[in-house]
């Protein structure tokens, strides 16, 4: 996970943010759908309250799988410009952090794309992709003292597939459910995240037992 991220700063007369004191007050208890809907009818501290809870977010997310950190800031600054002038035709959301991890995702890789077609060679996707760094709040391992075990988990996490470490990643380390996982992955069904995890998890105790059998 990276670490003091810098999320993007909204620019003058395009994002403006109100006091984010008072958009906690309103939407604290509120469930994202309701939150959703608020912003989608023109609800300026909905805005403001989903842009402070999840840009740095974004930006931790993006920086698992791309390089360019200006860059992300530029794709995380454009989601919510866009977002701000499709508002009045939004979808429902119900998880809008998953929501916005599949557009960023599907934004950083549009951009990489695009940046191939031209030629520039400023922006790359990361080689090892979604690399998870545990602390003591880690729920895979939450036992300090088994330096060992914590090492060979990661070591294993490195031989998994991408999409198995990010699919480990979003439940993990983002708390994500699996129907939250199948919207941030976009898989059409969330017994198609149950899979995914469920391979991962096999994968990760085969590779354990193989590299330390004496670990339970």
């Amino acid at each position: 996970m990276i670490n003091n991220p810098k999320p993007p700063r909204p620019e003058n007369n395009v994002i403006s943010l109100l006091s984010h004191s008072e958009s906690i007050k309103i939407f604290e208890n509120k469930s994202d759908e309701e939150i959703w809907k608020a912003f989608d009818k023109g609800d300026e501290f909905a805005f403001n309250y989903i842009y402070r809870i999840y840009v740095v977010k974004m930006f931790q997310y993006g920086c698992q799988f791309a390089k360019d950190h200006s860059l992300i800031q530029d794709c995380i600054q454009n989601i919510f410009i866009d977002l701000r002038r499709k508002r009045g035709g939004l979808s429902t959301v119900v998880s809008i952090k998953a929501y916005l991890f599949k557009i960023l995702y599907r934004e950083i890789i549009r951009k990489q794309n695009k940046n191939k077609i031209v030629g520039q060679q400023s922006f790359e996707i990361s080689e090892e992709g979604f690399s998870i760094e545990y602390s003591h709040e880690t729920k895979l391992i939450n036992d300090e003292s088994m330096e060992r075990k914590r090492e060979l988990v990661m070591m294993a996490l490195e031989k998994l597939s991408q999409r198995q470490r990010q699919a480990i990643l979003l439940m993990y380390e983002e708390g994500m459910s699996y129907k939250e996982i199948s919207v941030a992955m976009e898989f059409s069904e969330v017994k198609s995240a149950r899979k995914v995890i469920y391979r991962a998890l096999a994968s990760l105790k085969d590779l354990l037992h193989e590299k330390a059998p004496y670990l339970k």
